[in-house]
């Protein structure tokens, strides 16, 4: 099965702000070469419909979103009508809401899994799967047990979009965890890791440090669907040339 390769918006979303300006930078993607796209972090005007419409336009499909979590928790048919509407069929949270708060700690991961659970059984019920996106916070311990392993066993309706960047920034081995996920990860985020001095810097796929031939091979081998390239910091690079960059990299290499 070939992984279809696309694009995180939330890499070009100062372009995004406008429906304008989105549906230029939804051009500018489908030019370089990418198949799909993510939804997150553009302009609140901009409707379900309207994405829609922009991805009919340039042959871009949108399976995935970053919703806001609360949202999702709270409105789920408000989700669940919005994600039909753009043919999406992962609904996607970010991070933990205030994961240093009502969600922190023992209780709070407990507290998260009887709250999203539900909404997951929901969605799975309407044919649609709750994604959650991993930071590096995740891989922290909680009671002896890494908090990323309290959240997907506590919620097996949940998928993972797992982020192969924030995987080693935790100091796990995204090879390993995307092997750990099969079945569960359907979607994946694609960054590089370089050094800058002593700091972890984001970049370009296959620019970096990790090890992109064990990635690419486990993502197969897991049955990965969606591989979305995200760069969340560009680095005064034009969002665009980073984008290209990583897209011409993965072709070649993959």
């Amino acid at each position: 099965m070939n992984i279809k390769i696309g694009a995180q918006m939330m890499t070009v979303r100062e372009h995004c702000k406008t429906t304008s300006d989105f549906f230029g930078s939804m051009k500018k993607v489908a030019e370089i070469g990418y198949s799909c796209v993510q939804i997150s972090m553009i302009g609140e005007g901009i409707t379900a419909a309207e994405i829609r419409e922009a991805g009919d336009k340039y042959g871009l499909e949108v399976p995935l979103t970053h919703t806001n979590p609360i949202k999702i928790r709270d409105n789920t048919d408000i989700v669940i009508a919005d994600h039909k509407k753009m043919g999406a069929k992962y609904v996607g949270i970010g991070s933990m809401p205030d994961w240093n708060g009502v969600y922190g700690g023992v209780d709070g991961a407990a507290r998260f899994v009887a709250d999203y659970r539900p909404v997951a059984q929901k969605l799975r019920d309407k044919g649609l799967m709750l994604m959650y996106h991993n930071h590096s916070f995740e891989y922290m311990k909680l009671g002896g047990k890494l908090l990323m392993d309290i959240l997907i066993d506590g919620i097996p309706e949940m998928g993972v979009t797992l982020d192969v960047y924030w995987v080693a920034h935790g100091g796990a081995d995204p090879a390993a965890w995307i092997r750990k996920l099969t079945g569960r990860i359907d979607c994946i985020h694609y960054k590089d890791m370089m050094m800058q001095g002593t700091t972890q810097k984001m970049c370009e796929v296959m620019e970096g440090n990790l090890n992109w031939p064990a990635i690419f091979a486990a993502s197969k081998e897991a049955g990965v669907k969606y591989a979305f390239v995200e760069q969340d910091d560009c680095n005064g690079k034009d969002p665009f040339e980073c984008l290209a960059t990583s897209f011409n990299n993965i072709k070649k290499n993959m």
